[in-house]
């Protein structure tokens, strides 16, 4: 049976495909976004559109009645730019506060959703370094394992609410139009690809198809709540990854980026994305989710295949 959908953050990645991937099934989807205007050029196919300013939920707050399912993928870009405090501030902000004010919103409506899915990270566990992290194991204590400790604490509310509620600690999507894999493709091309740091740290890894498809699984699956790893079952090293991308591209992978170097040019944001995180789903493979791209050079080779 067709669902009404809400998206936050739907002109990301993953928002744009899982909006395509919702119309085709025939569920009926509402994007609430900051700009409806940059929402109707980039989603075409949708129809209904809501102004979203996450910090005045009195605004857009009924228009959540009704609504079978919540999506929240909303929140400030996290390895793209330095990290200033003011800009740390919003990347916290963003996430904690627009979540929190969306199961606010949920309290006063007639007819609550029955499903809140909200995004979440793998920056959960930190740097962890050769340990097996499932979603029973302890979280970090740097900058972005709090933001998601927050981040899921202000969505587990909405259980208070009878609402079925899921965290999605994600882990990197693999596409060449945005993300860690365009980050990595002009370097290769020049001939100068290779390893962040040392090469040796963990790498969690998941095709954006396959995490659509974790999106879809469990918005389906009402045996599913709570804290729930989307990531590949096979997280390789650093120097793996990039090495399988040297091999698909036919291009060299022995140019190293010193940790170091990487400060220089992003400030704390190198420690960041040289973390290392060796996650499994345990959940999803518990529950039967059959992931299509298990192997690095198969999911990199249909994605770039594809340009």
């Amino acid at each position: 049976m067709p669902k009404r959908i809400a998206i936050t953050g739907a002109t990301g990645l993953i928002g744009k495909k899982l909006c395509d991937a919702l119309l085709a099934r025939g569920d009926e989807v509402t994007v609430f976004t900051r700009n409806v205007l940059k929402g109707k050029q980039q989603i075409h196919d949708v129809k209904n559109f809501v102004e979203w300013d996450y910090r005045k939920p009195e605004q857009w707050k009924n228009e959540l009645n009704g609504i079978d399912a919540v999506i929240h993928l909303a929140g400030a870009n996290i390895g793209m730019r330095r990290w200033t405090e003011e800009y740390k501030k919003l990347i916290l902000e963003s996430r904690q506060l627009s979540t929190k004010n969306l199961v606010r919103a949920f309290h006063g409506l007639n007819n609550k959703p029955k499903v809140f899915i909200s995004a979440g990270g793998i920056n959960y566990y930190g740097n962890q370094g050769d340990e097996l992290l499932t979603e029973e194991s302890s979280g970090g204590t740097d900058f972005m394992a709090e933001v998601c400790k927050a981040w899921e604490y202000e969505a587990s509310l909405s259980a208070h609410l009878g609402i079925r509620w899921v965290s999605l600690r994600q882990s990197p999507a693999l596409d060449p139009e945005a993300g860690v894999l365009k980050e990595f493709l002009l370097p290769f091309k020049l001939f100068v690809g290779g390893p962040l740091g040392n090469g040796n740290q963990w790498f969690s890894w998941t095709h954006i198809e396959d995490l659509v498809n974790i999106y879809l699984f469990v918005l389906d699956n009402r045996n599913l709540n709570g804290i729930v790893n989307a990531s590949s079952p096979n997280p390789v090293r650093m120097r793996v990854f990039t090495g399988t991308l040297g091999k698909v591209l036919n291009r060299p992978s022995y140019f190293k980026v010193p940790v170091f170097v990487l400060r220089i040019i992003k400030g704390e944001v190198a420690d960041h994305i040289t973390s290392s995180m060796k996650v499994i789903p345990k959940r999803l493979l518990e529950s039967g989710f059959d992931f299509k791209f298990k192997d690095l050079e198969g999911a990199l080779r249909d994605l770039l295949q594809k340009k």
